[in-house]
């Protein structure tokens, strides 16, 4: 396919000050992106939303980024997950759905790689990348 996707994390930025927050200049790289990817497994952090909505916002208002969400199926203690983790989730999940956006899941990283990619193969396809 002759695809090069460069990976855009919050862990690859500077640690240093920003002038405003650094949360802006994660949104802002957001908004460059061609492709934004989420992944969850218990719950939806208040940064993670806000990412989303930016690259959601982005996407409305130009095409970009695409966006995609995929959930890890977990077994989970429930002894050992805070209720508020899960209820974040739960509210995120409802949210997309009343976006119209419904997630995806995976099992494993050998099947979410193997669904990533087929996507990409997709977009090839369609000649979108």
């Amino acid at each position: 396919m002759g695809l090069y996707l460069e990976i855009v994390r919050r862990e690859n930025f500077l640690d240093a000050m920003s002038s405003t927050r650094m949360q802006n200049e994660y949104n802002e790289a957001i908004r460059n992106c061609d492709l934004f990817v989420s992944l969850f497994k218990t719950k939806t952090g208040k940064y993670t939303e806000e990412e989303f909505d930016v690259a959601h916002q982005t996407f409305r208002d130009t095409g970009k980024p695409l966006i995609y969400t995929w959930f890890k199926q977990a077994s989970v203690s429930t002894s050992a997950t805070h209720r508020e983790d899960l209820l974040s989730l739960w509210n995120f999940q409802k949210k997309l759905g009343d976006l119209g956006h419904y997630h995806t899941e995976y099992e494993s990283i050998a099947d979410l790689q193997k669904q990533f990619r087929d996507q990409l193969d997709k977009l090839s396809d369609e000649g979108r990348v």
